[in-house]
């Protein structure tokens, strides 16, 4: 089963996706198809939406039973969770967290390109001890 879910977007996309899907409400189609068929309808979709959102939904064998996908918007981000796919709100929050880990990779880079904290540009000596 397939699921795709539309927000804000032109009239002909969803007229489109209607020949393949059906839309059980304004936005949401359900639909049984092959893997290229869907894949199809997603690259049609993502190119075709001018604005607002797009999100796929289908069966897989995966820990969830299912994959998510999305385009557009991007005040929802999709999240790898130790395997399990969760949805983050971008709020102030989410982008308080996503700044501290910035920040943590930053500096852990800093520390693999320079492991020696003494030698890390504070050396001005010149070679003469005492």
């Amino acid at each position: 089963m397939v699921v795709i879910v539309l927000e804000n977007v032109p009239k002909r996309l969803r007229g489109e996706l209607s020949r393949w899907m059906l839309e059980v409400s304004t936005g949401v189609f359900v639909g049984s198809m092959s893997a290229l068929v869907r894949d199809l309808l997603w690259e049609k979709c993502k190119e075709k939406k001018t604005v607002g959102r797009c999100c796929l939904m289908y069966r897989t064998s995966n820990e969830q039973g299912f994959t998510i996908r999305t385009h557009g918007d991007t005040t929802r981000t999709l999240v790898d969770f130790d395997g399990i796919t969760l949805v983050a709100v971008q709020n102030a929050e989410w982008q308080r967290i996503h700044a501290k880990r910035k920040k943590s990779k930053a500096t852990e880079n800093l520390e693999k390109e320079n492991p020696n904290p003494s030698a890390r540009d504070s050396d001005t000596s010149d070679g003469v001890s005492g």
